[in-house]
């Protein structure tokens, strides 16, 4: 009988992979033991102890390091270091009894089918009936590696291949083997969705599954066309970046963070097992093996297709092994794209161009494209758990059939026929029954191409499409910076669209349109939206522009327009929810902190950080912040008032921004019940589920109450600090003005110390110090700074 709940799990094989696996778990509260090896030589630390090869300490050393290292990593596999508490060091000599309390034991041992079924011999003589076994591979016959083992365990054995980092990359193959069964199948993938937070694809057992079946395929036909058409590793990465809606890191970056090695391993899976053209693409380049017998592996080596030297990146002449000026390839059809819209429109105006750019971008999507459709069947079931694949795994904007379609594929096929590259012959059939698509959409649904029909794209009910959404349903109201959706069930849906969901007058208005509707006509609100990030703040640039033309009223106006729809929010008669993810900053934390529940996901970034250019909360931040630490406090236990107003005015005037939305709850951004989504899909869900319950509880708005605060004294205390780093040469005299305003808010200005003061003069008092610091001109010019540069200015 499956076990429905992991409740403990194993990683066997401590490495970068297994220990990030490791981290991931720990990271969703799963307890997890982390084995490896048994050192079979004492290093001379362990001599000068005195230590002996028999010593716990020694026989856990590889894995203990293993934890340890994680704390350093960048970027962070821990969500909060605290979570190390949940990974146990042992070795797989004295630790495999303890596989007997365990609900999954995850193989992540070295890429060597013999090593992985001596190891799988040994998990069978502990594991518990019913446990899922599954190994990490990247490429090893999931079927090879179960043979000889028992039925029981067989049942529950299957592939399941993270991608590096496990925290942060969201794909998940799941490969069954013909022996898991189909209750297996279907618990992982529930599981790795619902819990683990991932994007799962079923793949099948061939060599490299899908994604770096194709990816590596891709990246090696990417050189091959960068030698053949003589162009630079520099000016390949300038136009397969996001360009053509790849990530940042475009071809050469990316086998640089990856790993040259590591890509060469990952290029001879492929190679040692087919045959013809094919093999001859995933041969790696004479260039690539003389760079392996250098060492020059990418970032790990400190070189490889890019070194950098004091602030300037050179990149490798791949013909000399030199290292040169980086190059970037311009070109007409490169300048035109930029003017397009959207990546669809973009691609369209490069693959068909006829210069260099156009050239080679065709000539490397044209045989990917069909190398995709060719292995249709073979490498997965649907040409949708392909496209997921490359999205998930590689960060594609859209995977190879979307890319097709984007490109027109009656176009695009005649093209490719006309350079003589075979078109699958499935596709072929596709186009003569007059299907020129391999997506439709109908009536908000999607549906995919497959054997003569279409078929309903299927998704996790948890995953909220909001463009689907407003195709069925369209919207209630919406003006240019947002718009008012009905979730379903009685729940609104407050969704920011303006440039970088940025905050200004009009959505400000739509805040207060939304409370009143919702207020009258649904059981609650959701502000959140799935663009890049929740939000990043204020209008910055008309905040700048008003302040330089001395508009300090209408400033002021703005200001109090905002807190009051912060108030308006806090103290509706219906649960607002706020849906954080990614940045959440400056005015998109304030949007949260008043917000009756905050239902974050995971990989939220939050933090108070308008003194990074020059500022102070304007929005109501600095009190509610303050208020969220006080409400964290016991009842009835004394505290020190002053203690929990130098953590605040710690958190803003250092601009702390959390990396988790663990690290969120730890900063107090989030209180104990406030909840977080593993699975960033599902977050809209999730807060939808929290309004329902909390309208279902018979939700009450907090009553207003009056705040204590340190007073005259307690701002004596605050400033403490920061007029030793003035002194000490660490903050500039603007960097002392902005801490003062700060620490005065914070404080509640001139009044005694415990003071109970009302809400309203804590915004009052705020208010008056943004005005104030916004009209000085070394703010202004951090401002000016933060828009043009992007960081901040220490002046």
């Amino acid at each position: 009988m499956l076990n429905k709940l992991i409740k403990k799990a194993a990683v066997l094989g401590s490495g970068v992979m297994g220990s990030g696996i490791a981290a991931h778990l720990a990271n969703i509260g799963i307890p997890t033991l982390l084995l490896d090896i048994v050192p079979r030589e004492l290093t001379e630390d362990e001599k000068a102890k005195g230590l002996t090869l028999e010593d716990r300490q020694v026989r856990n050393r590889i894995s203990s390091q293993s934890i340890q290292k994680l704390v350093k990593q960048k970027p962070a596999p821990l969500a909060v270091k605290k979570n190390l508490a949940l990974i146990e060091a042992g070795n797989l000599e004295d630790d495999l009894i303890k596989l007997k309390d365990v609900d999954w034991v995850i193989e992540v041992v070295v890429e060597n089918l013999n090593v992985k079924k001596q190891v799988f011999e040994k998990v069978e003589q502990y594991r518990k009936p019913g446990s899922i076994i599954s190994s990490n591979t990247s490429g090893i016959s999931v079927e090879a590696m179960a043979e000889g083992r028992s039925e029981d365990f067989k049942k529950h054995f299957l592939g399941t291949h993270f991608f590096n980092p496990p925290r942060y990359l969201k794909l998940l193959e799941v490969i069954p083997t013909q022996y898991t069964s189909q209750e297996v199948i279907s618990f992982m993938k529930t599981f790795g969705e619902d819990v683990l937070g991932k994007g799962v694809v079923l793949a099948k057992d061939t060599p490299n599954f899908i994604a770096n079946r194709i990816g590596t395929y891709g990246l090696l036909i990417t050189v091959q066309q960068m030698v053949k058409g003589g162009y630079s590793v520099g000016e390949v990465d300038s136009v397969t970046g996001p360009l053509i809606g790849r990530p940042s890191s475009a071809t050469f970056r990316t086998l640089d963070v990856v790993g040259l090695d590591t890509f060469a391993h990952v290029a001879g899976n492929v190679y040692e097992k087919v045959t013809g053209k094919e093999q001859e693409v995933f041969e790696v380049p004479a260039f690539m093996k003389t760079m392996l017998e250098k060492g020059w592996l990418g970032n790990k080596s400190g070189q490889g297709f890019f070194l950098k030297k004091g602030k300037e990146i050179l990149e490798l002449d791949t013909h000399t092994l030199e290292y040169i000026p980086r190059k970037k390839l311009s070109t007409a059809a490169t300048e035109l794209s930029k003017q397009e819209k959207g990546t669809e429109n973009k691609l369209k105006a490069l693959v068909y161009a006829n210069d260099r750019a156009g050239e080679l971008l065709w000539n490397i999507f044209s045989p990917v494209l069909a190398y995709s459709a060719q292995l249709l069947g073979e490498i997965a079931e649907t040409i949708v758990d392909i496209d997921r694949a490359m999205k998930w795994g590689f960060g594609w904007e859209m995977g190879p059939f979307e890319t097709w379609d984007a490109i027109g594929i009656e176009k695009s096929v005649e093209k490719m026929k006309n350079d003589g590259v075979k078109i699958p012959v499935w596709v072929t059939e596709m186009l003569a029954k007059g299907h020129t698509s391999f997506y439709l959409e109908e009536n908000g649904e999607r549906f995919f191409y497959k054997n003569g029909e279409y078929r309903l794209v299927e998704s996790n009910p948890k995953a909220i499409d909001l463009k689907k959404l407003k195709k069925q349903k369209g919207v209630i109201k919406k003006n240019g910076g947002a718009s008012l959706i009905d979730l379903g069930d009685g729940v609104a849906l407050l969704e920011f669209h303006s440039h970088s969901n940025a905050i200004g007058l009009d959505i400000i208005q739509m805040i207060n349109f939304a409370v009143d509707e919702v207020e009258k006509n649904y059981k609650g609100l959701v502000i959140g939206n799935q663009g890049k990030n929740f939000c990043v703040g204020a209008n910055l640039a008309m905040m700048l522009m008003e302040a330089q033309d001395d508009n300090i009223y209408e400033l002021e106006m703005v200001v109090r327009q905002f807190q009051n729809a912060m108030m308006k929010i806090k103290y509706s008669a219906k649960p607002v929810v706020a849906a954080p993810f990614a940045m959440t900053l400056g005015g998109g934390a304030e949007v949260c902190l008043p917000s009756a529940h905050i239902q974050a996901s995971a990989e939220t970034y939050m933090g108070l950080v308008e003194v990074g250019v020059g500022l102070l909360p304007g929005g109501g931040g600095n009190k509610e912040l303050y208020m969220k630490h006080l409400e964290g406090l016991p009842n009835g236990v004394p505290f020190d008032l002053q203690a929990v107003a130098n953590k605040v005015f710690e958190t803003i005037a250092t601009a702390k921004v959390s990396t988790s939305g663990a690290e969120a709850r730890e900063n107090n951004f989030l209180g104990l019940a406030d909840g977080i989504s593993v699975n960033g899909d599902h977050l809209l869900y999730d807060a939808k589920q929290a309004v329902l319950s909390l309208n279902e509880q018979g939700y009450v708005p907090k009553a207003r109450r009056n705040i204590p605060v340190v007073g005259e004294t307690g701002y004596a205390t605050l400033l403490l600090g920061a007029h030793s780093m003035l002194l000490s040469g660490y903050i500039s005299e603007h960097d002392m003005k902005i801490a003062k305003k700060v620490a005065y808010v914070i404080a509640g200005g001139k009044v005694p110390y415990g003071t109970e003061v009302d809400e309203q003069y804590l915004l009052d008092l705020e208010r008056e110090a943004f005005l104030s610091l916004i009209r000085e001109g070394k703010t202004q010019q951090r401002m000016q700074h933060m828009l043009v540069k992007g960081k901040p200015l220490r002046n």
